[in-house]
C-alpha cells in the first residue's frame, strides 16, 4: 500500500514538473517567436506605389517616348514596386498648368517648360537666353549643371528629377528672312524669353505653346515660329512653313523640367528615391541625344517638304548677335533687382555651355 501511495505521489510530482516546464517554455517562446509569427501573419503583401506622370508632348513625339522609357526603367529597377501611369499630350494637365499640377498633387510627376509660366522662374530663365547653343546635348547638360550649382529657391516647392533642353532655336517662316529688315513687323510665335528676341529683331511676338502652333501657322494667325529643327517633324510644323533661317549664332534653348510632388517624393523609401535619382541622372544624356537625333530628323523632314534653308552671312549674323545683346542685359538688370546675382549666374551658365559645347 505504501509503495502504491509513493508511486502515485511521485507520478503527480513528475506531471506537475512537466506542466511547469511546458508553461515556462511557452512563456519564453511567446514574446519573440510568437510575436514574430503574429507580425508575419499580419504583414500585408508589398504595396505598389502608383504614380501619375503628366507630359505635355504628344504621344508620338520622341521626347514623350523618352519620358515613358524613363518611367518603364523606374518600374524595372524597383522590381514593380513602383508603377507610373503616363498622360501625354497634356491630357491630365495642360502645358501651362503642368508645374502647378505637380505642386497641388493633380499629377505626381510632370514634364513641361519653365517658359510656359513666364516670370515665375527668374533664375532658370537664364538658360533660355540666346547664348548660341550648339546642340541639344550641350544645352541639356548645361541646364542640369547650372541647376545643380545654384539650386534656386524658386523650385523648392517640388523635387527636381532632371532637366532637358532642345538644340538651337531657329526661325521658321512662311516667307524668306535673310536679313533683319525682312523680319520687321512679322508675327512670330514665341515663348518666354524668345518673345523678347522676336521683339528686338523687329518682329511681333505672339505667345503660345507648341501644341497650338501648327494651326496658328496654317491659318495665318502667325507668320513664323522660333523653335528648334525638331519641331518641323515632331510637331509637323514643316508642313506649314516654307523657310528656315539658320541663325545659330543666337541659338537659344527652352529648358524643360521633370519634377515630382514634394510630399510624394518624401513618402518614398530611401532605396526607391535612390533609384529615381540614378535613372534620372542617366536620362540627362538620353534626352540630350534624343533632341539631337530629332533635330536631324527635323532637317530631313524639312527637306522632304522642299522648304528652303537660308544661311546668314557673317556680317548679317553679327548684326543679329548685336541686336539680341540687350535681351541679355535687360535680363541681368531685371533679375538683379530681385536680389539675384544674375551676372554670376550668367557666368556659371556660359562656362558650362562652353565646356559642353565642345
Amino acid at each position: 500500500m505504501k509503495k502504491l501511495l509513493c508511486s502515485i505521489v511521485c507520478g503527480f510530482l513528475v506531471l506537475m514538473l512537466c506542466l511547469s516546464c511546458t508553461r515556462k517554455a511557452e512563456e519564453e517562446v511567446s514574446p519573440i517567436e510568437g510575436a514574430a509569427m503574429s507580425d508575419e501573419a499580419a504583414a500585408p503583401a508589398g504595396k505598389v506605389v502608383e504614380l501619375s506622370y503628366s507630359i505635355f508632348f504628344p504621344p508620338a513625339h520622341a521626347q514623350c517616348k523618352a519620358g515613358e522609357d524613363w518611367a518603364r526603367e523606374i518600374e524595372k529597377r524597383t522590381s514593380g514596386r513602383v508603377k507610373i501611369n503616363t498622360f501625354p499630350g497634356g491630357t491630365l494637365t495642360s502645358a501651362g498648368e503642368c508645374y502647378d499640377g505637380v505642386v497641388k498633387g493633380i499629377s505626381d510627376i510632370g514634364m513641361s517648360c519653365f517658359a510656359y509660366t513666364r516670370g515665375r522662374f527668374p533664375v532658370m530663365e537664364a538658360v533660355d537666353l540666346p547664348m548660341g547653343y550648339s546642340s541639344g546635348m550641350a544645352a541639356t547638360r548645361a541646364a542640369n549643371e547650372y541647376y545643380a550649382r545654384i539650386k534656386p529657391a524658386e523650385l523648392y516647392d517640388v523635387h527636381v528629377l532632371y532637366i532637358h533642353a532642345h538644340g538651337p532655336g531657329l526661325l521658321h517662316t512662311k516667307r524668306p528672312v535673310a536679313k533683319l529688315e525682312d523680319l520687321k513687323g512679322m508675327k512670330i510665335r514665341s515663348t518666354g524669353l524668345s518673345a523678347k528676341l522676336v521683339e528686338v529683331l523687329g518682329g511681333v511676338p505672339v505667345a503660345m505653346p507648341q501644341p497650338g502652333t501648327y494651326e496658328a501657322l496654317q491659318k495665318g494667325v502667325v507668320e513664323g515660329t522660333f523653335a528648334p529643327m525638331e519641331t518641323l517633324k515632331g510637331w509637323k510644323q514643316g508642313e506649314v512653313i516654307d523657310y528656315t533661317t539658320d541663325c545659330v549664332s543666337i541659338g537659344y534653348t527652352t529648358a524643360m523640367f521633370v519634377v515630382m510632388n514634394k510630399d510624394k517624393w518624401n513618402s518614398l523609401p530611401p532605396e526607391i528615391q535612390q533609384i529615381f535619382t540614378d535613372v534620372s541622372a542617366e536620362y540627362v544624356d538620353v534626352h540630350g541625344k534624343v533632341w539631337d537625333d530629332a533635330d536631324t530628323d527635323g532637317l530631313a523632314f524639312n527637306q522632304e517638304q522642299q522648304n528652303t534653308i537660308i544661311s546668314l552671312s557673317p556680317e548679317e549674323s553679327a548684326r543679329w548677335e548685336a541686336a539680341v545683346k540687350p535681351v541679355i542685359d535687360a535680363y541681368i538688370k531685371t533679375v538683379q533687382a530681385q536680389g539675384i546675382d544674375a551676372e554670376q549666374n550668367i557666368a556659371i551658365l556660359k562656362a558650362s555651355i562652353e565646356k559642353n559645347g565642345k
